[in-house]
Order: structure tokens, then C-alpha cells, then sequence
């Protein structure tokens, strides 16, 4: 299990975490979905959390239109993306509490250390599974 992605998709999740910080960014990827997935696209979007330190966010109406455009391309919802600022590389309990796309790749970039992290975990419904990253050229 695992989940492709360019150099230029990672740098530019990771581009857009440093940008965000304080607050967390997210957004959402696209291109074949299935036990090994690979982005295609990614498509940023508004953090529009109450809490926009701790907490992510897309709201209902950005997501849909998102979610359209990517059905209208032909590709799939491989999952997500957001940035902990300051926190640990893992999903947190929020993350668990809130996540709400079964199979699907949530991966989070940590900025905590000195360098930026990426990892990326599928959403089993009850708990989150760890997955490799292929970054690939």
C-alpha cells in the first residue's frame, strides 16, 4: 500500500505548509485511486477551521466545488493533505475523530523539527494505517 506523488506535488504540499504557518493548510489530491495511488493534481484550499492553529478544515461549499472539479477531469479523490505547524508527524485524535473518507490517503506534513516532514496514512474507519510515498520525478 502506497501513495505516488512528484517531486514538484511534495514540494509544493510542502511550499504551502511553510506559507500557511502558523495555522494549518489543506487540500485536497487527485489521480488513480486504489491500494497503490498516485497524484496527478492536488488542489489547494482554505483552511476555514474555527481554530485555524489546531484544526483543518474545507468548507462544505469549497469542497464541493473541488470535488466536482475533479470528477470533471476524469481522475479520483486519492485523499488529502494538511500541515501540523507544530506538531508530531502523526495523525492526531482529531485527525481520527474528523477523518471521514474510508481507503483514502491522508497525508500530513510536519514542520515541527528542523526540516519539513511528509507522511501519509489510509483511513481504515476506525483507525489510521500508515502508507509508504513513492516521490517520483
Amino acid at each position: 500500500m502506497a501513495i505516488e506523488l512528484s517531486e514538484s506535488h511534495r514540494d509544493a504540499i510542502v511550499d504551502h505548509a511553510r506559507e500557511g504557518a502558523p495555522e494549518e493548510v489543506v487540500g485536497v489530491l487527485a489521480g488513480t485511486h486504489g491500494e497503490d495511488a498516485s497524484v496527478e493534481r492536488r488542489y489547494r484550499a482554505t483552511n476555514a477551521a474555527e481554530t485555524p492553529e489546531t484544526r483543518y478544515e474545507i468548507a462544505p461549499e469549497a469542497e464541493l466545488e473541488i470535488l466536482e472539479r475533479i470528477d470533471g477531469s476524469g481522475l479520483d479523490v486519492v485523499g488529502f493533505y494538511h500541515s501540523h505547524p507544530r506538531g508530531p508527524l502523526e495523525p492526531s485524535a482529531t485527525d481520527a475523530a474528523l477523518a471521514a473518507w474510508p481507503g483514502h490517503s491522508y497525508v500530513i506534513v510536519s514542520l515541527a523539527g528542523d526540516h519539513a516532514e511528509l507522511g501519509s496514512w489510509r483511513w481504515r474507519g476506525e483507525r489510521f494505517e500508515r502508507e509508504s510515498i513513492r516521490v517520483v520525478r
